[in-house]
């Protein structure tokens, strides 16, 4: 059913066209969360106010159009697709305030939890809520699903910390309970449906059975259903209110903001492995620890220690562990090291009488906890890693009484048995005795979906029925355990949740389905496709980690949305279905917009490069073999035309001015159909190139000096402050720290090849790459002097497939690091300095030495939130400059107090300093305005 014409029409005059989306490929990659659910909008609305979600939903109301609310769409249940209206949040609900000084945090729905940790840090506080999402989940999502973690159990969840709200109802009333106009407003325009809320927390409470039973569900982790422990905990109708919105999923309203009371962020920190023979033995120590000082206990049962014992980095122990084995991973910590060391022996002293099969003492040591942790981490990245193309993995999510764990994790494992889900796997939040179990499930046959639902039927008898736990213990109930939120909570509970949702909600139409549903068949339908497509995405189980770094989200598509539109693709082609029109489509949004620098497999829990498969498709579009291959052969030619190119624009600069030509530039490349690219007043001028001559041989430590490129032919900008080319920068700061500079021969000739991989050539981009690794080696002495490049993507891509066993080749980051540091005298300034840490640069590792090198030669460091990628990409700041100007369309704010930028990639640069107000730099101009040679006695 299409929506009606009216609403249509109203809603095209509320906002305008380019943040509404009904088109075909718009609707489909909006139609998947991290679910194993679809439902097409039809239609999408990027909201950037609190005043169109207003209207929005007093057009929704008169017309009966349901709608769905989504922040980050990481939800695990389905609670945030639509087949109607899906609101989605746009760039304008990323306020944050630190209030009390760090006691409190209000928040809009878009901030990244992890994010305002990041704000909080510096205080030593943090929210309470720690999903394994918290890079991507946004505030929405976290309150409106009541997510927690690892840490955070029931007490730190957003129900518990929650201050202040500020939200929309489902007719568009705003109530704000931290403004008393708005809160007076609200007692008399609503004063009815107050009374009711009051109301019905009277008849729960004086309801003995029946409170008791609500007050027994919560002090489990449980987020099935509605919170009816508000109307137990609070008397105030408007308390009720509020915390009745935290974990509804939408279903009640818009939370519009929220303020939280803050937790503690301890400094230190140390994590165990304490590996037991049984499952028993292992649940047993639960309440044990569940009494110490300690803030995560984390349990893994065989299969899963199994699922990842061949991975690389893992110890060989764990392959040696016996059948039966059962592990905790347990993480103390403390506001100082003696207390942590105190806490430590406190816990050990607890667990002593329990007889281990292996253990890994307390450690303090980065190296030692973060492979810990990484056996945890990796365990639902292993599942998805075997599973067949065109199934899903599943990670359900239940509570047991801590009491009954041990039986719990028997009885489930039993159930995978009868089932036949030999890959299922159980970890989890052991103190609050919540498991997550995942396994791998297609739905492409009646059998298939036979088989889930018996096993889920099993489950929920198992779970809630008989132990008396909860079906979901933070994942939300969505849509796949609405049938069975009944059989959890009884009838008496379950018409409680009817009647508050038909007196907040009463057309039913926020999020309809999701919580409640009155069709117990609603699990078994909507289920998400994942065709193959490409043995790339194929494992991709579209969770939406990815999106948060990828430049073009906003703009186009994300990389998890470009794997949807793909997968469909391929199916319609395999069904013989005309996809002419989808892949013109998908031509821009998908292939020419994306900066293919694979980020987003960072993100990814198995590490999908969505980049490979753009490059994949540029090289199958590649039409031009003939023309790389020339260009290739005669490349010192290629450099030297963009040089003469840049050395025109430049005269043309000084003759009209950097407005005028700003504006030729931008006409012209109208006509040209966007062919030519456009010109900045950030555009280099040319470096005055001469070939490098061989020096004379000293006894000086030698190093192989490989300018990029980009660095041989772009200088500074006209307009920067800092005239001196980086290729002259940089050897002197080398030749100050002490060392000879070699540089290959014929170097003008060198390339890494990245500029013919990113256009889809890849052979003539391996031919660049063999040709300069030969010439480095030849250079370094077979590889006896270290070699330098001084743009971090043309390190990267040399490193790759994989480089000369015998070059060590460093960015310019790692060899700062490695060998100047010790050799140059660092005198901090008193300049406010932006870093850019380029995408290479986090490939290479390298991220956290550049911010530190920045901190050596800067006592003030500012690192702009949520800009991961500049969107230059080689030469899309050139071509494509739409997609560098809104990746940094937040750089100049977040920048407005600096002086200078520094990066490790020229063209970055360019960009970054178009978009910012102030000139971006290469790191060694940084380091050498801030640094002497070392004398001989300190060396």
């Amino acid at each position: 059913m299409s929506l009606p014409a009216d609403f249509l029409t109203a809603v095209r005059q509320l906002m305008p066209a380019e943040r509404l989306f009904d088109d075909p490929l718009s609707t489909l990659a909006f139609g998947t969360d991290a679910s194993f659910y679809r439902l097409i909008p039809k239609l999408v609305a990027r909201v950037e106010s609190e005043t169109e979600v207003i209207a929005l939903l007093r057009l929704a109301s008169r017309h009966q159009v349901p709608v769905t609310f989504r922040a980050a769409g990481t939800s695990l249940s389905g609670q945030a697709i639509s087949d109607s209206v899906l609101i989605v949040l746009g760039d304008h609900w990323n306020a944050r305030e630190v209030l009390d000084g760090g006691q409190r945090i209000r928040l809009q729905p878009g901030v990244i939890g992890a994010a305002a940790n990041a704000l909080l840090a510096p205080l030593q506080r943090k929210i309470g809520p720690d999903p394994a999402s918290i890079n991507a989940a946004k505030i929405g999502g976290i309150v409106a699903n009541n997510s927690s973690g690892m840490c955070c159990g029931t007490a730190q969840n957003s129900y518990h910390t929650l201050s202040g709200m500020r939200m929309l109802l489902a007719d568009g009333t705003l109530l704000d309970t931290e403004q008393p106009a708005t809160v007076s407003t609200f007692r008399q325009s609503h004063a009815a449906l107050l009374e009711q809320l009051a109301q019905l927390g009277q008849q729960t409470r004086a309801n003995t059975e029946l409170a008791e039973r609500i007050r027994h569900k919560y002090r489990l982790k449980n987020t099935t259903g509605l919170s009816l422990n508000a109307l137990v905990d609070f008397d105030d109708p408007l308390d009720i209110l509020t915390h009745l919105m935290v974990g509804s999923e939408g279903t009640l309203g818009f939370i519009s903001s929220v303020t939280y009371h803050t937790v503690a962020e301890h400094p230190h920190k140390a994590s165990a492995l304490l590996v037991f023979s049984d499952v028993e033995t292992c649940c047993r120590a639960v309440p044990i620890l569940k009494q110490q000082p300690v803030a995560a206990v984390e349990l893994l049962d065989r299969r899963s220690l199994r699922s990842v014992e061949n991975m690389p980095g893992m110890p060989g122990w764990v392959r040696e562990l016996s059948a039966g084995a059962c592990a905790l991973l347990i993480e103390s910590r403390a506001p100082s090291a003696a207390l942590l060391t105190e806490q430590i022996a406190q816990t050990m002293a607890a667990v002593a009488h329990f007889e281990r099969e292996k253990q890994v003492d307390f450690s303090t040591d980065p190296v030692v906890y973060n492979q810990l942790w990484k056996i945890r981490k990796e365990t639902f990245p292993a599942v998805g890693a075997v599973r067949a193309t065109g199934s899903t993995v599943i990670i359900e999510d239940v509570t047991f009484p801590v009491e009954k764990l041990a039986e719990g994790v028997n009885r489930l494992i039993q159930l995978f048995d009868k089932h036949g889900y030999a890959e299922a796997i159980i970890f989890g939040h052991a103190l609050e005795g919540n498991l997550h179990f995942v396994f791998t499930q297609g739905f492409d046959s009646e059998t298939e979906k036979a088989r889930y639902e018996a096993f889920m039927q099993d489950v929920a008898q198992l779970v809630a029925a008989e132990f008396g736990g909860a079906l979901k213990g933070e994942h939300g109930t969505g849509r796949n355990m609405a049938p069975f939120v009944e059989l959890e909570w009884g009838s008496d509970a379950y018409q409680l949740m009817w009647a508050i949702k038909r007196l907040l909600d009463p057309q039913g139409i926020l999020n309809p389905n999701v919580v409640l549903s009155e069709d117990p068949q609603i699990h078994l339908k909507h289920f998400k496709p994942l065709p193959a497509a490409n043995p790339i995405i194929d494992k991709c189980i579209e969770c939406g980690f990815c999106e948060p770094v990828c430049p073009s989200n906003g703009l186009t598509l994300t990389p998890r949305q470009r794997i949807v539109i793909w997968r469909d693709i391929q199916a319609r082609k395999r069904a013989g279905v005309d996809t002419r029109e989808l892949e013109a489509n998908f031509q821009y949004q998908g292939i020419d917009s994306c900066a293919a620098t694979g980020l987003c497999s960072q993100r990814c829990p198995v590490g999908i490069n969505t980049g490979d498969l753009v490059r994949e498709l540029r090289a199958e579009q590649a039409q031009h073999q003939g023309r790389a291959r020339w260009l290739a052969e005669h490349f010192a030619s290629v450099l030297k035309g963009t040089r003469l190119t840049l050395a025109l624009a430049n005269g043309v600069q000084r003759l009209l001015g950097a407005p005028r030509l700003q504006t030729v530039s931008s006409g012209l490349r109208k006509l040209s159909r966007q062919r030519l690219p456009q010109w900045t007043p950030a555009m280099p001028q040319p470096v005055k190139w001469v070939e490098p001559t061989p020096t004379a041989t000293t006894s000086k430590p030698k190093v192989v000096y490989l300018p990029a490129c980009v660095s041989r032919t772009m200088g500074p900008a006209l307009t920067n402050g800092e005239q001196v080319s980086l290729l002259d920068k940089t050897r002197a700061l080398l030749e100050k720290a002490g060392f000879e500079v070699v540089f290959p021969l014929a170097l003008d000739n060198l390339c890494c090849g990245q500029p013919f991989a990113s256009k889809g050539y890849p052979e003539q981009a391996e031919s660049k790459r063999e040709e300069l690794l030969g010439a480095l080696l030849q250079a370094s002495a077979q590889g006896r002097y270290p070699i330098y490049c001084d743009t971090s993507p043309c390190t990267l891509k040399l490193l790759q497939n994989p480089a000369d066993k015998r070059l060590d080749i460093y960015d310019p980051v790692r060899f700062i690091r490695e060998h100047l540091l010790e050799r140059l005298d660092f005198q901090p300034v008193d300049t406010a300095v932006a870093v850019h840490v380029t995408c290479s640069t986090q490939h290479l590792g390298e991220a956290d030495a550049l911010i530190a090198i920045a901190r050596r030669c800067s006592t003030q460091v500012v690192i702009p939130e949520g800009i991961h990628c500049c969107g230059f990409a080689g030469d899309k700041g050139f071509t494509l400059p739409q997609l560098n100007a809104h990746s940094l369309r937040t750089l100049k704010d977040a920048v407005q107090f600096c002086e200078v930028g520094i990066s490790t990639s020229r063209t970055c640069e360019i960009g970054l300093s178009s978009h910012s107000g102030i000139d971006y730099q290469g790191l060694v101009y940084l380091v050498d305005q801030v640094t002497r040679p070392m004398s001989i006695a300190k060396m």
